[in-house]
């Protein structure tokens, strides 16, 4: 029991205990949100194309915005950021319920507020990675990080149980209510606590600024590979589970209830993996965290087969492991490598990179999978993303670089005239 509870020793200083806490709240309330949003959507209209055109206006405020969260949250400080961003969500969400509830809500009013809680949430989900590092200390960032994916996959859980719990015995609306008292929780725990400001900046010019986060990012020469494999790999696996999978778990494998043990078997995988991450210190930690991720291509080629449910499930269990594992070592990296001054900008390109191409994934693999068929569709993308995977780890820069254990990050790179 010692090893363990020092891993968990990080929760004994105050402001990162106070972060954990309200980050795990917001997260529970954001697995509530689609579930509810969904149904909400359904009862109203019935149509799956309104539902699309909601879901796609809050993807599209995210993927659009998070570079400017980045720029902003560098300027500001991330924990004011997280703090703004988290009253307009709150605001965004508590209108939605409100209109559900009293029986106003119209399709257009829903896309507009979604959006607004999608905008909201491309300011704070740079912030909220940038933050880690300003309020642990250097020996407990990995024992951080992993806490806080063990918060994230704790929340793809608890979100959609407790949201069906809600909606069983009430109604979306009140399900809404419950994700906006979330975002209020998360701002208190925020508003209660310190960390240092950013440094006041050399150049106000904001393009000036978004260049020198693009500069740091494409610096690192072991960064941008990762994320262009993710943007890729990104692109196909969130179709697959999104559309494919299912319409397999329902053509072939028994169903919804099929694919929810499918489902939940990546929801599993990542709460065990966020565990392991708590009790490994690779010296090379992206080759471990990558070369495990070329097995997030195995439930996929399962599914092209189709195998039982269960082997799926197994392989999307080993899948969502080593995707956690290899989260907390990438993010415990980019934390020691890159200047605190640049942190949320470069991660802001790390998430726009992460988002670009996945909503044309999902409008392509359905007419890619109706032409070529579903199989191929599916074998076809076990092969990209294992490519992807194998092409990362063959970088020099990914595969040899090692740990820094804690030690304070390079300063930060002046901004040079044309920068």
């Amino acid at each position: 029991m010692g090893p363990l509870r020092g891993k968990f020793g990080v929760l004994t200083e105050p402001n990162y205990r106070r972060l954990f806490a309200g980050r795990t709240i917001s997260l529970i309330g954001d697995g509530i949100a689609p579930v509810a949003i969904a149904f909400a959507i359904l009862d109203l209209t019935g149509s799956a194309t309104d539902l699309g055109i909601v879901l796609a206006a809050h993807s599209v405020l995210i993927t659009a915005l998070v570079l400017v969260g980045g720029v902003w949250a560098d300027r500001i400080s991330p924990r004011v950021a997280m703090l703004r961003a988290d009253v307009v969500r709150m605001a965004a969400m508590a209108a939605i319920a409100v209109l559900l509830i009293t029986g106003a809500a119209e399709i257009w009013q829903l896309a507009i507020l979604y959006a607004i809680e999608g905008a909201a949430t491309a300011f704070f989900n740079p912030a909220s990675n940038a933050i880690v590092p300003s309020v642990v200390s250097g020996a407990r960032l990995q024992d951080a990080n992993a806490l806080l994916n063990v918060s994230r996959s704790a929340g793809h859980f608890v979100g959609p149980a407790l949201a069906g719990i809600l909606l069983a015995i009430g109604t979306p609306g009140w399900a809404i209510a419950v994700d906006a008292l979330s975002f209020g929780a998360s701002a208190f725990f925020l508003a209660r606590m310190q960390a240092p400001r950013p440094r006041p900046s050399a150049e106000p010019s904001f393009l000036a600024e978004l260049r020198h986060g693009w500069r740091e990012f494409t610096s690192q020469r072991w960064l941008w590979p990762i994320v262009l494999s993710g943007m890729i790999s990104n692109a196909v696996f969130m179709p697959v589970i999104l559309v494919l999978g299912p319409a397999v778990a329902d053509a072939s494998l028994g169903g919804s209830s099929a694919w929810a043990l499918i489902a939940a078997g990546l929801g599993l995988g990542s709460l065990i993996g966020g565990a392991v991450a708590l009790g490994i210190r690779p010296r090379r930690p992206l080759l471990v965290g990558e070369g495990f991720l070329l097995l997030f291509a195995v439930p996929i080629a399962l599914l092209a087969i189709p195998t039982a449910a269960v082997a799926i499930a197994a392989a999307t269990l080993v899948a969502g492991l080593t995707l956690a594992v290899a989260e907390v070592l990438y993010e415990t990296v980019t934390a020691e490598r890159v200047p605190p001054e640049a942190l949320s900008r470069v991660l802001a390109y790390d998430w726009f990179g992460s988002l670009a191409l996945e909503p044309l994934g999902l409008v392509l693999v359905g007419p890619i999978a109706a032409g070529i068929g579903t199989s191929t569709t599916l074998w076809i993308s076990a092969g990209v993303i294992f490519a992807c995977q194998a092409a990362v780890i063959c970088v020099p820069a990914v595969r040899r670089l090692e740990t820094r254990g804690g030690e304070p990050p390079l300063p930060l790179r002046p901004i040079e005239p044309g920068d």
